[in-house]
């Protein structure tokens, strides 16, 4: 009996919040705009999204101040849209979707990436896609986890987590459009401290996001050396490309 594979979704959009600073990053400019493989780290993010399978559009969360984003050759894109950002994620996200809702059906698909993760593989995109309709990438942990006391002085382990429960949340994370919006709007006027990603916005509105298991390789650039390791990935993945185009030639 021949499996027939179900096609990945198409005519989705993706929202990636890139209004915020990157203080733990401690550079001189928001973290999305530092150098990497000779562009700014987002640029490689956008890149990245716009060769995605299906993709409709792109909405991009941006501080009011944010005079760079202009500049980068993906801005130009007519997928390519921007909206003022806020203080905190969930506000950027939150913007976006308004942007959306008045452009598009309530149902319409969305993927909110971050953009300090320019590494995501479009096989995961596209076991995404292929997933229920509110799932994230994530990645189940290979340490053993401990919990610790949240008293003052050096931290002391108070209890070691079950490794086998235990998942790292990455992005993407999907969910159709009116149901994400109503849960982070929700969300965030009941318990604003909880809403640490999208997926903990749905979870307080009663969904259970499915875990799509993602490669390593899809990690946020957090801190300084996080930027050494994506480039090198990035100039690992540009000799592949040129080996697997010679072969095709």
């Amino acid at each position: 009996m021949t499996t027939v594979e179900t096609p990945p979704e198409t005519g989705y959009w993706v929202i990636v919040p890139a209004a915020g600073s990157g203080k733990r990053m401690g550079a001189d400019k928001p973290k999305q705009y530092l150098p990497l493989a000779g562009k700014p780290l987002i640029a490689h993010t956008l890149d990245n999204i716009l060769g995605w399978p299906g993709v409709a559009g792109v909405v991009v969360a941006i501080a009011a101040d944010d005079h760079e984003f202009a500049t980068l050759a993906a801005a130009q894109d007519p997928k390519v849209h921007t909206v003022t950002g806020g203080a905190e994620r969930a506000d950027s996200v939150l913007a976006a979707l308004q942007y959306l809702s008045a452009r598009t059906a309530p149902d319409t698909t969305v993927l909110v990436h971050d953009a300090a993760r320019p590494l995501v593989s479009k096989g995961d995109i596209t076991k995404l896609l292929s997933a229920g309709p509110i799932a994230l990438l994530a990645q189940p942990a290979s340490d053993t986890v401990k919990r610790t006391q949240a008293d003052q002085g050096s931290p002391r382990v108070s209890q070691t987590l079950p490794r086998a429960q235990i998942w790292l949340a990455q992005t993407p994370q999907k969910a159709p459009l009116e149901r994400l919006r109503g849960a982070l709007q929700a969300g965030l006027a009941q318990h604003p401290e909880a809403i640490t990603d999208e997926a903990s916005a749905l979870e307080l509105a009663g969904d259970e996001p499915e875990l799509v298991a993602a490669c390593r390789s899809n990690f946020k650039v957090t801190h300084p050396a996080d930027l050494m390791l994506a480039e090198a990935l990035l100039q690992h993945r540009q000799t592949l490309d040129q080996i697997q185009s010679g072969i095709e030639q």
